[in-house]
């Protein structure tokens, strides 16, 4: 299956010419996007260093979607940077059967972190519908089983079945994951998310909304214009339409994977108008531990535990 990757084979000399002719506008198009994905390497691989004070159930998504974009962006950045040496060079450095690889492990880890995002998104929704059976009867280790299976599905039907020897395999296996993404997982993200704008909107007006809402809001709102478009051109692939360059869809994938630690950094160094004289004071930055632990440290609703089933339903309905 012929598979196009991120980048491009890399432009031929001319006949009877020594020199080979550099494409100048898609040099600069990839320096841009590896300076972009060389950010985003530096602001996940900070998440995943301080995210180990801080183990609650959202923290663990957290966690694994810091992962998941960090080997995305990892794998986008080297296959950059030997397009970029190919260029300049004007030789072949490496081959496509690796460019193919490399594609099917970035578009692995691409759509773990699509799963990772939505299951963060139920997860506070449900925090919020239901705090009591969210506080009282949650598993305890729903969240890290969670994010085994969801690192486990794309692993089985990308990977597995694009390594093997039949490539109509990986073809069909291409094909039900991203039908999957963009018609259950993504509509699942949007819906728990509109729900969770929903019941912040409605609440009480002195109630400042939680910066953990803050940052599932913003972070669910890249998404459908950033990250969406990779799997619609994925899916579109394999039925042979080619409606935008892959460099496109790769350069919105990986401003998302980039701009999420920095959304955390940013709503949680901002400190929120406590009185008056806060109000007139500007935000200031504070460390990115204390930053983190603004964010996901308040995740823990405080009300006590019921062992009436009847309340815990009457609570969620409310």
């Amino acid at each position: 299956m012929e598979v196009t990757t991120v980048s491009p084979s890399p432009a031929s000399p001319a006949e009877g010419d020594n020199t080979c002719g550099i494409d100048i506008t898609d040099v600069a198009i990839g320096g841009i996007m590896l300076i972009i994905c060389l950010c985003g390497l530096a602001g996940n691989g900070a998440l995943l260093c301080l995210l180990s004070f801080c183990r609650n159930p959202i923290t663990v998504y957290i966690f694994h979607l810091a992962v998941a974009d960090f080997i995305f962006l990892l794998f986008v950045a080297t296959s950059l940077l030997l397009h970029l040496l190919e260029e300049v060079s004007c030789s072949t450095i490496m081959l496509q059967e690796y460019l193919r690889l490399f594609f099917q492990l970035s578009l692995f880890s691409y759509t773990t972190g699509l799963y990772l995002l939505t299951a963060v998104s139920i997860e506070r929704c449900t925090s919020v519908l239901c705090p009591l059976w969210y506080r009282c009867h949650r598993p305890r280790h729903l969240s890290g089983f969670m994010s085994v299976l969801l690192w486990a599905l794309p692993f089985v039907t990308v990977v597995s079945l694009c390594l093997s020897l039949k490539p109509q395999h990986c073809q069909v296996s291409l094909i039900s994951m991203n039908a999957l993404s963009l018609l259950l997982f993504a509509p699942a993200m949007v819906i728990s998310s509109t729900i969770l704008f929903i019941k912040v909107k409605c609440g009480s007006q002195q109630q400042q909304p939680k910066r953990l809402d803050i940052v599932i809001l913003l972070t669910v709102l890249f998404v459908l214009p950033f990250t969406l478009p990779l799997s619609l051109w994925t899916l579109l692939q394999q039925f042979g339409y080619t409606i935008v360059s892959p460099q496109v869809v790769f350069s919105l994938a990986c401003v998302h994977s980039t701009i999420n630690p920095f959304i955390y950094f940013s709503v949680g160094s901002c400190r929120r108008p406590c009185s008056t004289e806060c109000c007139r004071r500007p935000c200031s930055m504070g460390s990115l531990r204390k930053a983190l632990l603004r964010v996901f440290g308040d995740t823990e609703e405080n009300i006590a535990c019921s062992n009436d089933p009847i309340m815990d339903i009457v609570l969620c309905a409310c």
